[in-house]
């Protein structure tokens, strides 16, 4: 038995099902885990205790619910404790309609993660195709196996966990070494690097390897060789700014209707959907999607079409060149198009507590923090907010921390979170949900995070309040638009979102002049569309952002045939500067 192996667990009280699932299990995954097979659903709750004991990485535990075994879903919910990482399947009978509502039911509340249908023939790739599924999210979550990049820093720096979130968000596998460690310093010893500038990458799929230290954004992108060279006098069809669910679905169809097509993103495609451990309600995905990989997809569909993409630059600028829109970037670049959309999303809004701000990168972090999740092993932690992404954030953060803690402002979470996420946080045994408390301090040890003060909403600050021990702080509140780098000109609503054509003001003069109304998804900068979450009067779903990302296509055709002077080519071609 290799205890490097992880380990994917059928158990069932039904002999046939047993015999037909331990086959398909075995002959498919046997060369690469080790697949372990009970006879009963108490034999399996005794060797998943082993498994614990024995430090065994458990990725897969399959049970069944049928006539002919009724005890798989207890399995599922209690093997949850034992090992919160593995991804739980029930396996149902082809026809065995009647279990359906038992089985929907514990998808809902989060005792499974997915539903199989037993194989009734061999080589039922649908089958195999869940499990492949769900098992490539496990290793996505374990960050094993591969490593493209290993990094050196200290565990606790912002800029080293910004990094860290950034590479793992665009798919790109890193091996992580804390600053101090025996693995740490072996590595700069076989660099012959003493006291270097931390954080250090060593980009190991390059020929020697490329080593960097402190290295900017740009830098990095170098390294990688992720941005093609653009030609200074090159005018695209459409620069798209954020690489959300929106933008990407924008540049999808531009891209694939033969417009030439930019993507400038600042941190990581996906936007803050690709942060989402497990998005259930997507259209199209029974078993539900991770964020970062519904967000890749996309990404990869887009690069297949042809768009270009600027990776770790910002726009800081929005401007007009002749007939054409410019956009300015953060490393000193200016991009120019023929029309501009913009789909740079929300930022979390800031807590505003002294204490807590002091301690960002060091136990607070705002956003989900996908790597940091896995170093809470045993550890408490807390979530901050009432919304979709704090309660997949505290429910992603259960799976590796002793317990999580919700920490919600409102009285109800009705108003603000789905119905199958508040159902799974009220049925997963080490997440509380807190209603009508504030996080107001924090005590920390070490310079790190030790424990959250908090105290009911809306009391005095000299009222009462209590500790919740605490190694890390995720907070996931409000939204404030990503619109500071766009000029007055281009018109908000109170709140600083985007107002497009069809969201209650129309006497700003549209694209064809005073006697046009802009048009749907259209600013009131002619030329410049607004889409997802940034837009007023947006809803935040993922869908409705994808959604955004398809219209202002149909919708930018029509602006493109109007304003035939702005053509596609170069700058020179419009007797503009290079």
């Amino acid at each position: 038995m290799d205890g490097s192996v992880p380990v994917l667990l059928l158990a069932t009280d039904d002999p046939v099902s047993r015999e037909i699932l331990g086959d398909e299990l075995r002959r498919r995954y046997g060369a690469d885990y080790e697949v372990v097979v009970c006879a009963s659903n108490a034999h399996a709750r005794a060797v998943l205790q082993g498994l614990r004991h024995w430090k065994r990485s458990v990725a897969l535990i399959m049970g069944c619910y049928g006539p002919a075994d009724r005890g798989g879903l207890d399995l599922l919910r209690r093997a949850y404790a034992e090992h919160p990482a593995a991804k739980r399947a029930v396996a149902v009978i082809w026809g065995d309609f009647a279990s359906g509502p038992t089985v929907f039911r514990a998808l809902a509340q989060g005792h499974a993660d997915l539903l199989v249908l037993r194989p009734e023939r061999t080589r039922d790739e649908e089958f195999h195709g869940a499990v492949t599924d769900a098992l490539d999210d496990w290793h996505l979550a374990q960050g094993a196996g591969f490593v493209a990049v290993r990094m050196i820093g200290e565990a606790r720096d912002a800029r080293t966990r910004s990094l860290r979130d950034t590479l793992v968000r665009n798919h790109i596998p890193v091996g992580f070494h804390p600053a101090g460690s025996a693995a740490a310093q072996r590595m700069l010893a076989g660099l012959d690097l003493h006291e270097p500038e931390l954080p250090v990458l060593v980009l190991e799929f390059t020929a020697p390897p490329t080593v960097l230290q402190n290295p900017s954004d740009p830098e990095i992108v170098e390294a990688f060789g992720l941005n093609r060279p653009q030609a200074a006098d090159r005018v695209y069809d459409v620069v798209v700014v954020g690489a959300g669910p929106a933008g990407l679905a924008a540049a999808v169809y531009a891209s694939s209707e033969g417009l030439s097509t930019l993507v400038v993103e600042k941190e990581a495609v996906g936007g803050q959907a690709g942060t989402s451990s497990l998005i259930r309600n997507y259209p199209g995905f029974s078993r539900g999607v991770s964020g970062a990989h519904l967000a890749f997809r996309s990404f990869q569909q887009a690069w297949v079409f042809g768009t270009d993409f600027l990776f770790m630059r910002q726009a800081e600028g929005l401007g007009t060149e002749g007939p054409l829109r410019t956009v300015r970037t953060s490393d000193g670049g200016l991009v120019r198009a023929r029309a501009v959309v913009v789909a740079t999303g929300v930022d979390y809004r800031r807590l505003g507590v002294p204490q807590l701000e002091e301690l960002v990168g060091r136990g607070v972090f705002y956003g989900a923090a996908v790597s940091e999740a896995p170093s809470l092993a045993g550890q408490r932690a807390c979530v901050v907010g009432g919304g979709n992404s704090a309660g997949q954030a505290a429910l992603h953060v259960a799976r590796y921390a002793k317990h999580v803690t919700l920490l919600v402002r409102g009285p109800s979470l009705a108003a603000s979170m789905s119905d199958y996420l508040i159902g799974q946080l009220e049925a997963t045994r080490n997440v509380s949900i807190l209603l009508g408390t504030a996080a107001v301090g924090a005590r920390e040890l070490d310079g790190c995070l030790a424990a959250v003060v908090v105290a009911p909403s809306g009391a005095p600050a000299d009222g009462p309040v209590e500790e919740i021990e605490a190694a890390a702080l995720f907070v996931l509140i409000g939204s404030v638009p990503r619109t500071s780098w766009l000029p007055g000109s281009v018109q908000r609503d109170s709140a600083g979102f985007l107002r497009t054509g069809g969201t209650g003001r129309a006497e700003e003069p549209g694209p064809g002049g005073p006697s046009g109304p802009p048009l749907l998804l259209e600013t009131t900068m002619p030329g410049v569309f607004a889409i997802g979450d940034v837009r007023a009067g947006s809803v935040k779903r993922v869908a409705t952002a994808v959604g955004d990302g398809a219209t202002v296509i149909s919708l930018l055709h029509g602006y493109l045939a109007e304003h035939p002077s702005a053509g596609p080519g170069t700058a020179a071609d419009h007797g503009l500067p290079g």
